[in-house]
């Protein structure tokens, strides 16, 4: 092992130890750091210089998508602001060169509250119809799974390693642990899904207990991302719904209703736990029945007698 993969394994574990950032954090930067040092030539961060880093960031803008490459830079700077820090290079070779690129505006997609209406139907009729008292339980618990990402707007990865003690029915809250090790708390604002709730806790409580997770399998594992995505693709499938809908899509179909419906931009911001409220505001560009209302009703030419 070269030196500059020793400094990025001690910084990794800085990182681990010290800063305390999560596993899938410490994997990307694992993975960003990794490429880096074989892509340079440099044994030694030392000796890397701006011309490394400016080819490097030409390599990753020819090889990734803009959200990709930002990802990999603020990693790598990261990186060397810690060697800074430690005294381990005299010059930050960042300090010599401006990044600067547009990144291109994707639009978050949602879905037709129609649809999930439809498929939310079909989950629980699925549940009421199924021929198997296992068939019956699984049912159930993808009816919680759904409404619950529904009713709090919470990441995939938030959902799944929701802690039993992190769900309290009988105050209508769940806690929500995001991302940076920052907590929310969100109140659930609907009778329904609330009973839901207390039905798959009572159903599941000895898995549940056993495990510490509120979500799990009949087996007592784990509820992951993947089997979410899974259960979904299957209920859309027997819903007839054409359109491909992810999980992250009922986080963003939460965001805009709420926004069309003229809750303040920085509850929304609140509930779903972003750092700033530029991430939020994405979701102006996405409320068109809102902006097709106000035109209709507000607009001085509505008045206009022609």
């Amino acid at each position: 092992m070269n030196t500059l993969q020793t400094q990025i394994s001690d910084y990794l574990h800085f990182c681990q130890v010290q800063r305390r950032l999560d596993s899938k954090t410490l994997k990307a930067y694992r993975i960003d750091l990794r490429q880096f040092a074989n892509q340079v030539t440099k044994n030694d961060a030392q000796t890397v210089n701006s011309d490394d880093l400016e080819n490097f960031i030409a390599y990753l803008h020819q090889n990734y998508k803009s959200k990709t490459v930002k990802r990999k830079i603020a990693s790598l700077k990261a990186f060397f602001h810690y060697l800074e820090y430690k005294y381990l290079i005299t010059i930050n070779p960042f300090n010599k060169i401006q990044i600067k690129f547009r990144e291109p505006s994707v639009l978050p997609k949602t879905i037709p509250l129609p649809i999930v209406e439809t498929l939310l139907s079909t989950v629980y009729s699925q549940q009421f119809t199924a021929p198997t008292p296992y068939q019956r339980k699984n049912a159930l618990r993808d009816a919680a799974v759904i409404e619950t990402l529904f009713a709090t707007g919470m990441r995939i990865s938030e959902l799944c390693s929701l802690r039993l003690q992190d769900v309290n029915l009988y105050e209508y809250t769940i806690l929500i642990h995001g991302k940076g090790s920052k907590e929310r708390m969100i109140q659930i604002g609907n009778a329904s899904v609330i009973r839901t709730l207390q039905e798959y806790q009572e159903t599941y409580a000895q898995p549940i207990h056993s495990s510490g997770y509120f979500f799990v399998k009949q087996d007592g594992s784990l509820f992951s991302d993947q089997s979410v995505r899974r259960m979904i693709n299957k209920y859309a499938a027997l819903s007839g719904i054409e359109q491909h809908i992810t999980p992250h899509m009922f986080r963003h179909t939460f965001a805009t209703s709420l926004l069309e419906a003229d809750v303040d931009i920085r509850y929304i911001q609140e509930m779903l736990g972003h750092s700033s409220i530029n991430i939020t505001e994405i979701y102006t560009h996405v409320a068109t029945a809102k902006q097709r209302d106000i035109l209709a009703t507000k607009h001085p030419r509505n008045r206009f007698k022609i």
